[in-house]
This record gives structure tokens, C-alpha cells and sequence, in this order.
């Protein structure tokens, strides 16, 4: 059905479209529905849609993915095996026959061009017969094989084109530079080109939007020859000058979006939070550990925003177990002192825990309220160990109150969609915190903002809007912080406690693996503890319909099989616990509090333990399927151990054989601190994968751009000498639009 149904769409617009644009050429424009260009069927507008195109614009900017390269034009008797090239000549049989397979189609065709003869082969795709018919001028591009027995070449599932006339110059499947699109069930590349080519000879280029005077600096191509050289390039040095083209457009929006906001935020009024020096030496001097230097001066460069009459918006960065939450708790006391309230919001609940127990131990006489607010339940910290456990809607009244100045807690922080349940009104929000902020997406943290002073009927300019400060244990690298964060101020924290020992990281090869439990159960002998991580929860089953990806999967370990396995065959005589995400809230917290209690020799989890776990008994991460996780992330992990006195070990295992993986691995165990290795993390996995596509709603071509750093600063570059000189950009209406509607799309996410 999927072949007929392409074809049918491929003749009709070969046979169509063309002729109809022709004769309507000036009806469209870059914002017309793709609806209204005649030719194209209600069943194809569909799976355009599907690809998320339903304008005109939109199928142009559909940008393709990479490139094939058929451009070497050959005669039949010059070509070789494997080398890609294309072919001219003239149909001189074609036949169709069933193959020893069921339901499997061989489609068989003989093309001579006076050099040489060649066969092609297509598989399942019948409806080719009727486009290779005896005496047609056809080309064929691909990579010709050799036959086993005879050695002769043959194609196999070649892209065709029937050609006349200039053939080179109405090429758009063979002969030239072929570009490959994001497609969709029913909807080839083929059939994207068929579209694409003629509506890109007829369409009115809108006027470009970026200034004429930074499109020479930088060297960029216009917008017109762009869009035709991204589609259909000469050359794939073409291509690649379209691309950066379109890459800058990208970030020079986002980053005239940010920095745009960063000068709104200015505007902003905050409440100012006077910082009380004294009260900060003491808090400082009553802690069990001494600050680092780094810690002090992140704390310095907190107290100086907050002072400020605007809103701070800064990141507060640092390797895992660097004292981020400490310099964090000390800024919410100095506001609860002043008065103010203090919002903590974390990304799991596990971490929310985390940190409430951390501020409890550490400011065990802090009277001014400290409550935990996630989905499973509420309580509150008075002071001197008084605790009490109450409903939600009482912790929040108590919050509206002000009667708590320090609230943690999860998204129950804010409105939840799904459920329809309301979040927390704050009486005098000065101060909001999140942990993990590359977790959260950016609409989830704008709400939390706007749990400050917006109501009773004031103006936007009596509103006070919190500070902002995040905290990411990821370290982030330069170029993300350049193209992501333009509008945030940082402060790192660049040193470790100093009783932190270094974690001895290794990469386990299978046969290690007696040796590696052995080591555990001695080590669990002197009182020590283990987590073992793995990707999977449940265990695939044979009856699954799997796809490759899937079946790749049934070799990695579940924690459920691990569990079992680990608890009954390798420690039966230990105490072996299970956590992963899908358990009820009071069960992970007794499984933690447990573990915490070294009640648990082995917890066995998924990386639902990735952040904020603080177990300083625990001196093992076992992690299973290493391969299946970022460097940073495995990163994270090993961070969990060595947080105590004791020597710890990481040691990743994978099944996997390749020799890229086990250099991937190897980085791990060699990186000398988290920022070098999130740098590899993003040149290998790319920025949408490090991140998260949904946490920054950007474009994917930006998404892509973030690799070339270069890039990132001439964008950033550009956009601050238009912001100084223009700050409204009033003088640039349609690039005026542009960000606005780029910041709509962002804010939606």
C-alpha cells in the first residue's frame, strides 16, 4: 500500500504541479497554506502535516538532513563496485517476477547506453514498471554491486529519473547533489523533491530580515539563492554555505531574544534584599565544613544581585558534590532574615527529600519554617527538630500566610495541568531556586516566577518579580552557555571539598565480572554499600513486535531481572533493594530512608538516582548497559559514591563490542573534571541529546548550529551590535517579528 500510494502522488504531481504553478505564479506566497497550491491532494496536505508543515514557508524551510552525492556522471563501462555515480540510457526491457519470498516483488530492468549494458533491481516497488518502459532515456544513481557468482555489476533499488530535453538541468533524483528530507509513512524524499522543486521556482521570497550590513560582515548568502542552493545545491560546498546561512539566522534570533530579555529583565522591579553580613559570617561559621573559596565567592556574587532592585537571573554551576545546595540555602536564609520567602524546586521528588533533610541537618535551629510540597504529601520544619506532617491544602495556607519562609518542593510547586490542580500563592516570593535547571522546561519555570508578587490588582511596574537563580551539576559548555544562557549571569564553583577523595573509575570487560562481585561483597564485608544502575525497567518480552532498536534492548539489563538476579543468585545473604520511577512515592522514600540507613546493602535502581542522592556509606556505582547513557550523565552517576571518607569505585559495564563505545567509556574513567567531559558529550551526542529537544524549544537547525562554536559567537557577535545600537529593533520591523514570534514558540514549550 505504501508504494502504490507514493506513486500515485508522484505522477500526479510530476504530471500537475508543475504546469499549475506556472500558470499561477504570482497566488503564492511564503505564508500561503499548503491547502491552496492546486495539485496537492487533501490525503498528501495530511501527512505534510504530519511532518509539521502546513504552509508553503514551512515546506521550504523543511531543510534537508544530508545529502547524496550522484553528480559523477558515468558511462556503463567506466563504473565500479561501490562507488557511487550515476547513469544514462535507454530502457530496453523490464519485466516484474515474484521472488522466492512471500509477498516480495523483484521489479528487473535492463538499461544501455552504446558503452555498456547494466541491470537494476527494485524491491516490493511494482509500480516502477510502468515508469521504465522500453525506449525511455532513464538515469539510475547509486552505489552498483557485484553478483556473488558472475561478479557483474547491477544496481540495487537505484534512484530513477526518466530525463529529456536538458537533463542535467531538470534533475532532481539523479545526476546531481540529491537531498534527503525528515520523512514520514507514505511521504519520501522523492515525493518531498516533486513538490518542493517546483514551488521553489515559483514562490515570492519574502524580504530578507537579516541587516544588509551583518549579512557582509559575516559573509552570508541571501535568503533566495539560499533556499535554492539548501534544496538543490551544485555542489555540496553549496549546500554546507546555505546551511551556515540559515544556522546563523537561527541563533542570531535566539540570540537577540535573550539578550533582549536580559535587558526587559532590567526594567523588572525585585524586592531588595539586604544582605546582613554578620548573620552570614555566623550561618558560615556554624557550618560543619569550612567554604571553599569558589563557594564564597559564588555566595558573594548571589548576596550582591539580590540586593539589587531588579531581579537577578543568575546559574550557579559545579561538578557533583561541589557545595552548590549549601551556597543556595544560605542565599534563602539571608532572604527569610530580610523577611522574604524562598521557592526550591527540584526535579524529582528524591532530590526535593534531598534537599528539605539537607537544610534540616544543616540549619537545625532556623525558625523560620521549612516545608516539603511534593505529589505525595506535605510537611513542615519548625525549628529544634519540631516536624509536622499535614495535609497540602494546610501547607499551602500556611505558605500564603508567610508563616513558612523556605518552601522545597517538586512541579507541586506549581499548577498542574493534567489534574487541574492549583499551585502555591506565595505572600512574598523574593526568591526562587531551581535545581537541575536543564530539567525543566522553560514554561515550567516561567510559572514558578510567577508565583511572586503579581496579584491584588497592581501594574506590571508595581509587580516585584523573584530572583532567579539555577543550579546545574551538568557542567555546561562554553558553547551552550554562550548561545543558551546569553540572558544569565554565572558563577562556578571550581573546587572540591577537600576530604574528597578521587573515584576509581573502570570499564569492566564480561569475563571481569566475578571478579567485580567479589570485590562488592568484600567491600559490603567492611560496612560499606552499592548502587547498581540500569537502563531498563521491564523486561522485554519475546512475544514484543521490536523493532532493531528494540531488540538491541533485550541484551541490556532491566532492574527487575537485575534485582532478581543479584538478590537470589549472586547476594543471596545480602540485603538487595529495587527503586526505579514507576513506584509509589511513601515506597521510594522508605527504600532511600533505608538505604540511607545502610539497612540496604545493594540498591539495585534506575537512573531515577542520577541527582541530589546523598549516601556518604555508599562507596560502589556498578552501572550496568554504560553504553546506553551520556558522558555527563554517567558522570552523574559516579558522583553519587565517593561523597564520604571512604575509597570509592565506579565501574561501567557494557555487552557491547565496539571499539567507539569502549573509547566513549574509557573518557569517562580518564575525565578529569565534568566540563571536559560534557565537551565530548556534546560533539558526540549533539545538544538535543544532552539537553533535551523540549527543555529550550529551539528550532533543530539551531539545535544543530550549537556544535560549531564559532558559529555561536559571530551569531552572539551580531546580535549584541544591532541590541546596542537598536534596542528596540524598531529600525528592523520584520526581524522585530521574527523574535517575538521566536520567543512565542519558546514560551509555548
Amino acid at each position: 500500500m505504501l508504494f502504490t500510494f507514493t506513486s500515485s502522488f508522484i505522477k500526479f504531481i510530476n504530471s500537475n504541479l508543475a504546469f499549475v504553478l506556472e500558470y499561477n505564479k504570482q497566488m503564492l506566497e511564503f505564508d500561503s497554506p499548503l491547502s491552496s497550491v492546486r495539485g496537492i491532494g487533501p490525503r498528501f496536505i495530511q501527512k505534510f502535516k504530519q511532518l509539521g508543515i502546513n504552509t508553503v514557508g514551512e515546506l521550504l524551510c523543511h531543510f534537508p538532513v544530508r545529502y547524496e552525492d550522484f553528480s559523477d556522471v558515468v558511462k556503463i563501462s567506466e563504473i565500479s563496485p561501490g562507488e557511487k555515480c550515476t547513469v544514462r540510457g535507454i530502457v530496453k526491457k523490464t519485466s516484474v517476477r515474484r521472488a522466492w519470498r512471500k509477498r516480495m516483488f523483484l521489479v528487473e530492468s535492463e538499461i544501455e547506453d552504446g558503452s555498456g549494458k547494466i541491470r537494476a533491481v527494485w524491491f516490493n516497488q511494482t509500480y516502477i514498471q510502468n515508469s521504465m518502459g522500453v525506449g525511455k532515456v532513464v538515469n539510475l544513481s547509486g552505489a552498483p554491486s557485484a553478483e556473488r557468482k558472475s561478479g557483474q555489476l547491477y544496481f540495487s533499488n537505484p534512484s530513477y529519473e526518466i530525463v529529456s530535453g536538458n537533463a542535467a538541468a531538470r534533475a532532481k533524483h539523479t545526476a546531481r547533489i540529491v537531498p534527503i528530507y525528515p520523512e514520514t509513512k507514505g511521504l519520501t524524499s522523492r515525493g518531498i523533491r516533486y513538490v518542493i522543486k517546483p514551488i521553489l521556482e515559483s514562490v515570492k521570497i519574502p524580504e530578507e530580515i537579516i541587516p544588509e550590513k551583518i549579512m557582509s560582515k559575516h559573509g552570508l548568502m541571501g535568503l533566495a539563492p539560499s533556499l535554492r542552493l539548501i534544496h538543490f545545491p551544485n555542489s555540496i560546498s553549496d549546500a554546507e554555505k546555505a546551511r551556515r546561512r540559515f544556522s546563523f539566522e537561527e541563533l542570531f534570533i535566539l540570540e537577540l531574544r535573550l539578550l533582549g530579555e536580559r535587558a526587559k529583565n532590567v526594567k523588572n522591579n525585585a524586592y531588595k534584599i539586604d544582605i546582613d553580613i554578620n548573620l552570614l559570617k555566623s550561618l558560615t561559621a556554624g557550618l560543619p565544613f569550612k567554604l571553599t573559596m569558589s563557594q564564597k565567592k559564588a555566595l558573594w556574587e548571589i548576596s550582591k544581585d539580590m540586593s539589587r532592585s531588579y531581579p537577578m537571573n543568575r546559574l550557579l554551576q559545579g561538578d557533583v558534590g561541589s557545595g552548590k545546595t549549601i551556597v543556595a540555602a544560605l542565599a534563602g536564609i539571608c532572604a527569610a532574615n530580610g523577611g522574604f520567602q524562598t521557592a526550591f524546586m527540584a526535579p524529582t521528588e528524591i532530590l526535593a527529600r534531598q534537599h528539605y533533610e539537607t537544610l534540616k541537618k544543616t540549619f537545625p535551629n532556623f525558625d523560620g519554617g521549612i516545608a516539603l510540597v511534593t505529589g505525595s504529601g506535605a510537611k513542615i520544619y519548625y525549628a529544634r527538630e519540631l516536624e509536622t506532617h499535614a495535609d497540602k491544602n494546610t501547607v499551602k495556607r500556611e505558605i500564603e500566610k508567610g508563616g513558612v519562609k523556605i518552601v522545597v518542593g517538586t512541579h507541586a510547586l506549581i499548577a498542574k495541568k493534567r489534574t487541574g490542580e492549583n499551585g502555591i500563592t506565595f505572600k512574598k516570593l523574593a526568591l526562587v531556586i531551581v535545581d537541575e535547571q536543564h530539567r525543566f522546561g522553560v514554561k515550567q519555570r516561567a510559572l514558578l516566577l510567577g508565583r511572586g508578587d503579581t496579584g491584588g490588582g497592581k501594574t506590571s511596574a508595581e509587580r516585584q518579580i523573584p530572583h532567579f537563580l539555577s543550579m546545574s551539576a551538568t557542567p555546561i559548555p562554553r558553547t551552550l552557555s554562550l548561545a543558551l544562557w546569553s540572558n544569565l549571569d554565572f558563577s562556578s564553583i571550581t573546587e572540591m571539598p577537600k576530604n574528597r577523595k578521587p573515584i576509581d573509575t573502570r570499564v569492566v570487560e564480561p569475563r571481569e565480572r566475578p571478579a567485580a562481585y567479589a570485590f562488592i561483597r568484600n567491600e559490603i564485608a567492611r560496612g560499606r554499600q552499592a548502587f547498581v544502575v540500569c537502563p531498563r525497567i521491564e523486561p522485554a518480552t519475546n512475544d514484543e513486535q521490536l523493532t532493531t532498536k528494540e531488540l538491541y534492548e533485550l541484551i541490556v539489563k532491566s532492574v527487575k531481572e537485575e534485582y532478581e538476579k543479584l538478590s537470589k543468585k549472586i547476594f543471596p545473604g545480602l540485603f538487595v533493594a529495587m527503586l526505579h520511577g514507576r513506584m509509589k512515592a511513601e515506597e521510594k522514600e522508605k527504600i532511600m530512608r533505608d538505604f540511607s540507613l545502610n539497612k540496604t546493602n545493594i540498591l539495585v535502581t534506575t537512573s531515577v538516582i542520577e541527582v541530589g542522592v546523598d549516601v556518604p556509606n555508599a562507596t560502589i556505582m556498578f552501572i550496568e548497559g554504560a553504553e546506553r547513557f551520556g558522558l555527563a550523565q554517567l558522570y552523574q552517576f559516579r558522583g553519587r559514591v565517593g561523597r564520604g571518607e571512604h575509597k570509592s569505585y565506579c565501574f561501567l559495564f557494557s555487552d557491547s563490542a565496539s571499539k567507539d563505545i569502549e573509547k566513549r567509556l574509557l573518557s569517562v574513567a580518564k575525565a578529569k573534571n565534568g566540563l571536559e567531559l560534557a565537551e565530548s558529550d556534546l560533539k558526540i551526542r549533539g545538544p538535543g541529546e544532552f539537553l533535551g529537544d523540549e527543555q529550550t524549544g529551539m528550532p533543530d537547525l539551531a539545535m544543530k548550529a550549537l556544535k560549531n562554536p564559532a558559529l555561536v559567537e559571530e551569531a552572539l557577535e551580531a546580535a549584541k551590535e544591532i541590541i546596542n545600537e537598536y534596542e528596540s529593533l524598531s529600525n528592523y520591523p520584520e526581524l522585530k517579528k521574527r523574535v517575538e514570534k521566536f520567543g512565542e514558540k519558546v514560551h509555548m514549550e
